[in-house]
């Protein structure tokens, strides 16, 4: 079996000439603002209470409080912890990377908590402070440990090198995010990026007045149930062949592809089954296999399958052409009516941090991966 010399000079590279991952830093970016995102969801009823922004700090420890939000408050900080320290190696480490990343999630966690001050919805917490800095110590000290092993000696930093091609780092992360993507509900399977009803709302409380940006670019139509199927066909086979053709264009010929391909789309139809089970009940976790979802995976494979054989740079330019034809249908369609019916039997509750980060990926996923398409650095040939 012949090595790949690519692979083995990573692999024995000295500390002092490692490079900085770029994997971690992109991951460090896009956990940065989904924290942000989740921590201001829904961005509605803005208003001072008269308030200074920094009372919740010498405010007394809430009477109310669950160990579920504690538990939540400390895991949704671990990550941030972890992949701070990851995206400071080498140069900085272990005290100092420990330090940094505490000082990074005291600050964001803080800044988060008195910007919650301004929204009648949401409820600043001295708590929730000490518990998200708590879950970002925690993270720094597993990231400080680990990253040795995880960023220089990794059976995963092996497969990466072996399999991806050299300016796949951001992209792993963006298409790794495709199915969590999928999380939010929404009107049509693989719909993703759905901005009009959210812009219509924002207009709206601008304006004063009801707006509907969709149904004004529509000219009002309404579709019959045979065309809402038809439109879910056509979303569902843009969306995801777009997806899995950019997928296939940052893998190395000697990649398994097939199986990685396939393995990212049980993924995303795993975590839609998944999560309608559990925003919804049991009972509906497949109520997303309609007509016009089975008939828009068939349609997908089969474009899948037409661009397989091409270059990688005219896969590159057809999953643009996908994804952006699949982001102009999901906004031009009109919501699902049966949609909207499921959507009222949603209680958010508790999950309302969780609902918005969830709502964030759904959004602004086809706007990231798009962004790593389009950008001229991460154009390479496979080899």
């Amino acid at each position: 079996m012949v090595s790949d010399p690519a692979v083995e000079k990573i692999s024995t590279a000295p500390a002092a000439v490692l490079q900085a991952s770029a994997f971690s830093r992109g991951a460090l970016l896009a956990y940065l603002l989904l924290i942000v995102y989740a921590s201001l969801y829904p961005f509605s009823g803005w208003q001072s209470m008269g308030l200074p922004l920094q009372a919740y700090l010498f405010a007394g420890m809430p009477r109310y409080w669950t160990g579920f939000d504690v538990a939540t408050n400390i895991l949704g900080y671990i990550p941030l912890g972890i992949l701070t320290v990851f995206s400071l190696y080498p140069k900085i480490r272990r005290i100092g990377a420990i330090v940094l990343a505490l000082l990074l999630g005291v600050l964001l966690s803080g800044a988060m908590e008195a910007t919650q001050t301004l929204l009648p919805n949401r409820v600043a917490s001295n708590l929730d402070f000490i518990t998200n800095s708590m879950g970002t110590l925690i993270g720094a000290v597993i990231g400080s440990v680990s990253s040795h092993l995880v960023l220089e000696r990794s059976r995963l930093r092996h497969l990466r090198h072996h399999w991806f091609t050299t300016q796949a780092s951001r992209g792993l992360i963006i298409f790794a995010l495709w199915p969590l993507a999928q999380i939010y509900p929404q009107s049509y399977l693989f719909g993703n990026g759905q901005m009009l009803p959210i812009l219509s709302d924002w207009l709206s409380i601008l304006l004063e007045t009801p707006v509907d940006l969709g149904s004004l670019l529509r000219n009002g139509a309404q579709l019959s149930v045979e065309q809402y199927w038809m439109a879910e066909a056509i979303i569902t086979a843009l969306s995801m062949s777009g997806a899995l053709l950019a997928l296939l264009c940052m893998l190395r010929d000697k990649a398994p592809r097939a199986i990685l391909l396939l393995a990212l789309l049980s993924a995303a139809l795993a975590v839609k089954t998944l999560s309608t089970a559990l925003f919804f009940t049991p009972e509906n976790a497949f109520t997303w296999i309609t007509p016009g979802a089975q008939g828009g995976v068939l349609l997908g494979l089969g474009l899948l399958t037409g661009f397989a054989f091409l270059p990688s740079a005219t896969q590159r330019r057809s999953a643009v052409a996908l994804l952006v034809a699949a982001l102009i249908a999901i906004n031009l369609a009109p919501t699902n009516p049966y949609f909207v019916a499921t959507l009222e039997t949603w209680a958010q509750g508790k999950f309302l941090n969780f609902n918005g980060a969830a709502q964030f990926l759904s959004l602004l996923w086809p706007v990231a991966a798009l962004w790593f398409l389009l950008h001229a650095t991460h154009r390479v040939k496979r080899k």
